[in-house]
């Protein structure tokens, strides 16, 4: 439902120039994706000009390795500092020292997973959740198939979409929940702070994917209960790289393999190698672009917009729309009656609008949902959407499907 005239949602979506905020991203009006109407979001933002102007400077700016010598050295010092305080504050965890970079979230999870499984052994567990992108996923259960820990398993119901109660699955021999923030393929929000609670009332660890929610909502991970947070910059405008948040103290407990002459410093320990000082310079250009959106502002234009084409979607037969969940991304996955996904993905393709259809690595939770590896088409909202964009969307939509 759309904010009322009296709700603070409503002056958010007042306020939101979304027609400024697309003259920031140059893909929208020139080269071979200007006149497309993108709902590919998901899979990664577009990208604003300043964004690549900050990476575009830093690679013309001679720079090699961080230093206080040189000009150039400490440009590349001002560059990586700059870029962690700047992800300190977009994921709320507020201290730079807790804020790691690597080369993907998957590789991050990978690295986090091989590091705690050490202390894991026979009679352990963790818990998963089968809505969760295979990033956070497939990294537990290799960790702990090694260790002989045991893996369980939270389902969702098939219906809202909505995770099952998580209490079940606890016990005194947990040692880890990873659950996502958001699902990448279904937009569903699972109540983080409930989820944390369970889990630190016995001892576990949180491990929060916000990849998805990243470019839709404010991150806050202390509210979130996390202990460790990931997501990825290159969905909400920034470069592709992956970052990882937590505490400078459980970044300390932590001994991540490296080589013997690079530092034993936390957060750069857990950084193998020189660090791509050029995508950094883009990654805090990316948080100030959020920052000058407003995270909330851009939630309540998205929750707006969702509520337009949830409607337009309803009128249309042969349409399913998964999941009805309380709260939820500005994302749909639809499958229709008697027609292949791909096939319609393919047909609007033709019509100037992008709408993939996958299952996005959100493996086990398509599997779960009986569509097996094929998914279904994925809608996906961002900030620079508009109203213009949905309705070509289900114009377009409703003439494929009616051919």
């Amino acid at each position: 439902m759309s904010p009322g005239p009296d709700d603070p949602d409503n002056m958010a979506v007042m306020t939101y120039d979304v027609a400024a905020v697309r003259k920031e991203f140059p893909a929208l009006v020139e080269g071979p994706s200007a006149g497309l109407a993108r709902f590919d979001g998901p899979g990664g933002s577009l990208t604003p000009a300043s964004v690549a102007d900050a990476v575009a400077t830093a690679m013309r700016s001679g720079l090699c390795q961080r230093g206080s010598l040189t000009a150039p050295d400490r440009l590349a010092d001002e560059i990586t500092l700059g870029a962690r305080a700047a992800m300190a504050r977009f994921t709320g965890l507020g201290d730079p020292r807790g804020i790691v970079f690597g080369r993907s979230m998957t590789a991050i999870t990978m690295d986090v997973a091989r590091i705690l499984a050490r202390e894991w052994g026979p009679g352990d567990e963790i818990v998963l959740t089968r809505l969760d992108h295979d990033g956070d996923v497939r990294p537990w259960v290799i960790a702990a198939e090694r260790a002989g820990a045991t893996v369980r398993w939270l389902g969702f119901d098939t219906t809202t979409c909505e995770l099952d109660d998580i209490a079940p699955l606890l016990s005194e021999r947990t040692r880890l929940v990873a659950v996502t923030a958001a699902s990448n393929l279904l937009g569903t929000r699972p109540d983080l702070p409930a989820i944390s609670a369970a889990a630190h009332a016995v001892d576990a660890l949180m491990y929060v994917d916000a990849v998805h929610l990243a470019p839709h909502a404010p991150l806050d991970f202390h509210g979130f209960g996390a202990d460790f947070l990931v997501c990825s910059p290159y969905k909400f405008f920034g470069p592709h790289l992956g970052v990882l948040a937590s505490t400078p103290e459980r970044l300390e407990s932590m001994h991540p393999d490296k080589l013997l002459p690079s530092t034993n410093v936390v957060p750069e320990r857990f950084e193998l190698g020189t660090l791509p000082y050029e995508l950094l310079a883009g990654v805090r250009a990316a948080v100030e672009v959020a920052e000058s959106l407003g995270m909330s502002a851009v939630e309540s234009h998205e929750r707006a917009l969702m509520a337009r084409l949830l409607e337009g979607l309803g009128a249309l037969e042969r349409v399913t729309v998964h999941g009805r969940p309380a709260r939820r991304t500005p994302t749909a996955l639809l499958t229709f009656d008697g027609i292949d996904a791909h096939e319609v993905s393919a047909s609007l393709a033709e019509r100037g609008v992008v709408a993939p259809a996958d299952n996005f690595y959100a493996l086990e939770a398509s599997r779960h949902l009986g569509l097996g590896d094929e998914g279904g088409m994925r809608v996906g909202l961002s900030a620079y959407t508009d109203e213009t964009d949905v309705d070509r969307l289900l114009v377009a939509l409703g003439d494929a499907l009616s051919r």
